[in-house]
């Protein structure tokens, strides 16, 4: 893989889950580390470890991103230190679970923040210095929720469906500066994403889970390469390609039968 010495990598989302992941492979690269999410514990305990392993700098912010003003807040921290980002990892996001009308807005209302308006000030913050310079990488987090609707995950898929049209637009415009932007697009794999979306695991999800570390390094490796984005695992890959042969209405009724508890 290729070495990131003397560089500082910002991954979002690090508390848990592929964010953990990411910053593993990219502390084991030799990148410097800014970890940031809500909670200050298990981040403070992955960056005291990250740092002993590899010797690198790993500092943490412990920041609630779905926060109006909270992407300024950590480019203004960040730039303040002196920290120019060089690998930007846009992995903050969750998903809620259950028929629209009946799900409460205000929690539809932060993951949409978090999802879409949050990656994308990050993105524009950070990414635009990279472009300045004319190097980096960014790596965005979608899912294969973004390929279809999604009924019961409706405002989630839709937000995924943002996050890879978005993704693979930058990466045409943004590769003639010198930035590379995959986005990576997993099926359900062992996180927490359930467990914080409020879904109990069906057997199609059970037969389909991957685990996070060899997700994250597909989702690595696509970034390196500036992939505009990339589907892990035969299956995911499978259920994608057999989407665009689908009528759209099929997708989405099979999309519900799959999903349902």
């Amino acid at each position: 893989m290729k070495r990131f010495d003397n560089q500082w990598a910002l991954v979002t989302g690090a508390s848990s889950g592929f964010g953990v992941e990411f910053a593993r492979i990219l502390a084991a690269g030799g990148a410097n580390l800014v970890l940031a999410a809500r909670r200050r514990e298990p981040m403070e305990c992955l960056a005291a470890a990250l740092g002993a392993k590899y010797g690198v700098e790993v500092e943490v912010e412990a920041i609630d991103l779905a926060g109006a003003d909270a992407p300024n807040q950590l480019y203004q921290r960040l730039y303040a230190r002196g920290r120019r980002i060089d690998v930007l990892v846009n992995n903050a996001g969750f998903g809620v679970f259950g028929e629209f009308d009946q799900t409460p807005y205000e929690r539809i209302d932060e993951m949409l923040r978090l999802n879409i308006m949050t990656l994308t000030r990050l993105t524009h913050l950070f990414g635009g210095e990279m472009v300045k310079r004319r190097r980096g990488h960014v790596l965005l987090v979608a899912s294969i929720g973004g390929y279809q609707a999604t009924p019961t995950y409706a405002a989630y898929a839709a937000s995924k469906a943002y996050v890879l049209l978005f993704g693979e637009a930058l990466n045409d415009e943004w590769k003639k500066h010198g930035v590379k932007v995959a986005t990576l697009c997993p099926g359900i794999t062992q996180t927490s994403f359930l467990e914080v979306s409020g879904q109990k695991p069906t057997l199609y999800q059970r037969m389909m889970m991957m685990q996070s570390r060899p997700v994250a390094e597909i989702g690595i490796r696509a970034m390196l390469r500036g992939t505009p984005s990339v589907v892990p695992g035969l299956a995911n890959k499978l259920t994608v390609f057999l989407g665009r042969l689908t009528p759209r209405p099929v997708q989405a009724r099979l999309a519900y039968q799959l999903m349902k508890n």
